[in-house]
């Protein structure tokens, strides 16, 4: 798959859906969290970065809540609850 076709499914991305779907795709994950499909796919092989399920040899899977508990473990905030 070519960058350009995978920049149209994200910006068609609807993350109002993505939030009620229990299980993401990598072009999803990278719509929800701003990251580049390069980045997640990087990410996987330096085994580091979002947890993930490998379904099949071709097919990955990102828990909804596993996004969303990374992201949250990474906001910055300024008045020293969190850091």
């Amino acid at each position: 798959m070519d960058m350009n076709t995978v920049e149209k499914q994200i910006t068609s991305v609807n993350i109002g859906e993505l939030l009620k779907k229990p299980y993401l795709n990598e072009t999803e994950t990278a719509a929800l969290t701003g990251r580049a499909v390069s980045t997640l796919r990087n990410e996987r092989h330096l085994r580091r970065g979002l947890p993930y399920l490998k379904i099949s040899k071709r097919t990955i899977k990102y828990r909804l809540q596993d996004v969303l508990s990374f992201m949250e473990g990474r906001r910055i905030t300024f008045d020293g609850e969190d850091r």
